[in-house]
């Protein structure tokens, strides 16, 4: 369920997975550049806004997920 909470976390989340995935794979791709703030920004407005959609739609199945794996480990 989308609600308030979720949102934020998704925006916070995924702002800050979003930037620095994309800062590390920006500057091994491209390393110091003149122009290497601008190129990760340009990557960067692509992968934010997948990124919060993602984690909107993953978060519940990853909770579960998690969820089920911990009972079959305290299970075991």
């Amino acid at each position: 369920m989308i609600n308030l909470p979720n949102v934020i976390f998704s925006l916070v989340m995924g702002f800050l997975m979003s930037s620095s995935i994309t800062f590390v794979t920006t500057f091994v791709r491209d390393g110091p550049t003149a122009n290497f703030f601008f190129a990760w920004i340009e990557v960067w407005s692509i992968a934010y806004p997948v990124a919060i959609v993602c984690i909107l739609v993953y978060r519940p199945l990853a909770s579960n997920l998690t969820e089920e794996i911990v009972k079959k480990i305290k299970s075991s």
